[in-house]
Order: structure tokens, then C-alpha cells, then sequence
């Protein structure tokens, strides 16, 4: 019989704030951390703006002898990871770490120290290479560093999926602890591609939104005018656990994991299947293994990139799954406030989904200004709206034809 699971503690880095509590209440209030980059010079670039986590240390979570040692991405992990783990209250000294994992995944990896050694192999030649470049660089850096701050010895996995890479993780971490591997998993994404190779690699596919005048405006799912997506860096990460486990320690449970489907597109390397064939069987798994009616689900945190193809399938996806009561969910994506976090989206978009089923608000989708006759859910435009919701879907598609779709409830009564 599998075990239930349960979601005790939420980090989060990401555009809009450090803090889960600032990140969720400037969603809702419709802010943009969308904004010209400073990390580096931009001018030559054909798109010069994206979400990036400004003036970042992670001064009081990593020892400045240490920070050399990781790259951005696996800095901004572990920060989320010691905030979710603060916020579950859980005291690993007391547990068996045999099972206590990490799965933290992540589409791409220490770009940042990619480049850097490049470039450094280029000027000053090979024997100048830092010694810490390969540990850096490697995808997996976040997921082992992070089980390393408390020395968890239980499943620690990095699963790559492109920008599914967090979804993928938190629902193989709940079918870990399901299954009796772990009693606690601390689960997410972390992405830091904002960089020169990973913006000009992005803009040279035509991926990106190029509305470099109003960078606040270019990220907007489902609107017509919608021309691509806003590179964008973070990490959310969160503590899931098995139920009696929880309970047993007093924990604070935000909500329930009921379901997990993945799927493929098995058709093109970055394009989406234009039907959302892959996308809707993925809801439809997720459906089955929480053994839940269409109907039940309330909200969905789309992928919702702001890419004309994107969005107008996984439109066409939520249709064929929900039928008529596709036009009764309440649908947003909170890329329209954060951009595209990449790898770490399906973490940080499962936390807002989480808060929305907690508050019973339903964060808004912004810019959204002219409909899209492809396009005609209720996508939450503009302002955040009231809801009760008991159960929500949280979907993350990505390059390679990677689909994940994952169900968090409220807790249920003991059945």
C-alpha cells in the first residue's frame, strides 16, 4: 500500500524575493521582477533584460571559504533548501539519514562556471583551469551539496529534464517516500542560466521575447501578442514527508502530494506537440495516481511560457483532459510576474500553488491585454481573484518533449 506524503517546509530564490512570504505576496499583488540585467553588458545583445536575482550573496547559509567552491545555481539551492528546511522544523541530528534524501534537479546546470573556465582556458591556458571547476560545473553540484549540509545518506537523485527538471524531481521524491525509500525528501530545482552564453544561445533560437522597451510587459501567457519567453534564475525547493512521520514530530503540513504523471512528446527536440498530445497524457497519469475526477481539480499553475506554440497547446491539452469543466478551472502562469526559471520552475510554481490552495487566492496572469481565440480559458488576467480551492495541478514542459504534471490537495481526513 503506498504511503502518504505530505509537504512540510517551502524555499524559494527567485526574481521577486529570497523569502516565500515576499515571493507570494508580490505574485498576487501582479509585481514584475522582470528588469534590465546587470550581471553583465548586455549592448551587443538582441535581448537585453530578464529575471534576474539581483545583488546575490549567500552571506549566513555558505561559509565565505566555501562560496568559491559553488556555482550560482548550486548557491541558490542550497539557500532554498535551508529555508525549506528551517520551515519544515525538522532537526535531521534526530533522524535516520538513511532516510533522509535530495532530489534536486536542474536543466542545465553551473553554466556560470562553464563559461568562466572557458574563457580562463582560452586567456591563461590549461594548468590556470580551477580545480573546482568539474564539481562546479556538474548538474548534479545542488543535490549533492545540499545532502551533504546535513549529511543525508538516504536517495539523492538529479533528474534533467530541461525546464520539467523540478517537477520531474519532486514527483520522484514522492514516489520515493511513497514506496518506503525515505521517510523525508528535500526536493526541487535550482537554475542560474542568465548568463552571456545562456542568454545569446536562447535569443539565437527566437525563443525569447525581445520587447527590450518594456521589459515588464514581455512575459505574457495566452495573450495574443505573446512573442516568446523571459530567461529567468532561482531555485524552489521543498521539504516533502511521509504523513504519520510528520505528525509524529508536530509538523506543520501545508498540504497533501495525491498525484504524479510524466510523459513524452517523442516528436521535436524544442517545439511542443501542437495538439499537446504528450502534456495531456501527463495531467491524465497525475489524475489516475491520485485516482481523482477532472472535476475535482480547482486551480492550475500552467507552464504557460509566453510562447505562441506553448501556450496555445497546453490549452488545447487542458481541454481534451478536462472538457467542459476546462472552462470552470481557474488557470494562470506565474511566469508573467517571474519569467521562465527554467529547471527550477515546477519547484517555485509548486509552492504558489500550495499558498493559493492555502489562501484560497488565485495568483493572477499579467499583461494579459488582448485574447487569444486559441487561448480561451480563464486565465486569472490581471488581478488575483478569491477562490476555494481544495486540489491543484501544477504542469512543467520542456525542451526534449519532457511533460510533468503534479496534484497537491489539502490534507484529507484519514480514510
Amino acid at each position: 500500500m503506498k504511503r502518504r506524503v505530505v509537504v512540510t517546509g517551502m524555499g524559494a530564490v527567485t526574481p521577486l524575493g529570497r523569502q516565500v512570504a515576499e515571493v507570494w505576496s508580490r505574485v498576487c499583488n501582479g509585481e514584475s521582477g522582470i528588469r534590465p540585467l546587470r550581471c553583465f553588458d548586455t549592448t551587443a545583445y538582441r535581448v537585453r533584460f530578464g529575471g534576474e536575482v539581483v545583488d546575490w550573496s549567500p552571506a549566513g547559509y555558505v561559509e565565505p571559504r566555501d562560496e568559491k567552491k559553488l556555482d550560482r545555481f548550486t548557491q541558490f539551492a542550497i539557500v532554498a533548501a535551508v529555508d525549506a528546511v528551517r520551515d519544515s522544523g525538522i532537526d535531521f541530528s534526530k533522524e535516520d539519514l538513511f532516510q533522509c534524501g535530495v532530489m534536486i534537479g536542474s536543466g542545465i546546470g553551473g553554466l556560470w562556471e562553464i563559461e568562466t573556465q572557458h574563457e580562463r582556458l582560452l586567456v591563461k591556458g590549461p594548468d590556470k583551469v580551477s580545480a573546482f571547476t568539474i564539481p562546479k560545473l556538474i548538474a548534479n553540484s545542488a543535490s549533492g551539496q545540499v545532502s551533504i549540509q546535513w549529511g543525508l545518506r538516504g536517495p539523492n537523485e538529479c533528474i534533467v529534464t530541461a525546464c520539467a527538471s523540478a517537477a520531474n524531481s519532486i514527483g520522484r521524491a514522492f514516489r520515493t517516500i511513497q514506496y518506503g525509500e525515505a521517510d523525508v525528501m528535500v526536493s526541487g530545482g535550482s537554475e542560474a542560466a542568465v548568463t552571456r552564453m545562456g542568454l545569446a544561445g536562447f535569443a539565437a533560437m527566437r525563443a525569447l521575447s525581445e520587447r527590450n522597451d518594456e521589459p515588464t510587459r514581455a512575459s505574457r501567457p495566452f495573450d495574443r501578442d505573446r512573442n516568446g519567453f523571459v530567461l529567468s534564475e532561482g531555485a524552489g525547493v521543498l521539504v516533502l514527508e511521509e504523513l504519520e512521520h510528520a505528525k509524529a514530530r508536530g509538523a506543520k503540513i501545508y498540504g497533501e502530494m495525491l498525484g504524479y504523471g510524466m510523459s513524452a512528446d517523442g516528436g521535436h527536440i524544442t517545439a511542443p506537440d501542437k495538439d499537446g498530445i504528450g502534456a495531456a497524457h501527463a495531467m491524465k497519469l497525475a489524475l489516475r495516481d491520485a485516482r481523482m475526477d477532472p472535476s475535482e481539480i480547482g486551480y492550475i499553475n500552467a507552464h504557460g511560457t509566453s510562447t505562441p506554440l506553448g501556450d496555445a497547446a497546453e490549452t488545447t491539452a487542458i481541454k481534451a483532459i478536462f472538457k467542459d469543466h476546462a472552462y470552470k478551472l481557474s488557470v494562470s502562469s506565474t511566469k508573467s510576474e517571474m519569467g521562465h526559471l527554467l529547471g527550477a520552475s515546477g519547484g517555485v510554481e509548486l509552492i504558489l500553488s500550495i499558498l493559493a490552495i492555502r489562501d484560497g487566492l488565485i495568483p493572477p496572469t499579467i499583461n494579459y491585454e488582448t485574447p487569444d481565440p486559441a487561448c480561451d480559458l480563464d486565465y486569472t488576467p490581471n488581478q488575483a481573484r478569491q477562490k476555494q480551492v481544495h486540489v491543484a495541478m501544477s504542469n512543467s514542459f520542456g525542451f526534449g518533449g519532457h511533460n510533468g504534471s503534479l496534484i497537491v490537495g489539502r490534507l484529507r481526513g484519514d480514510s
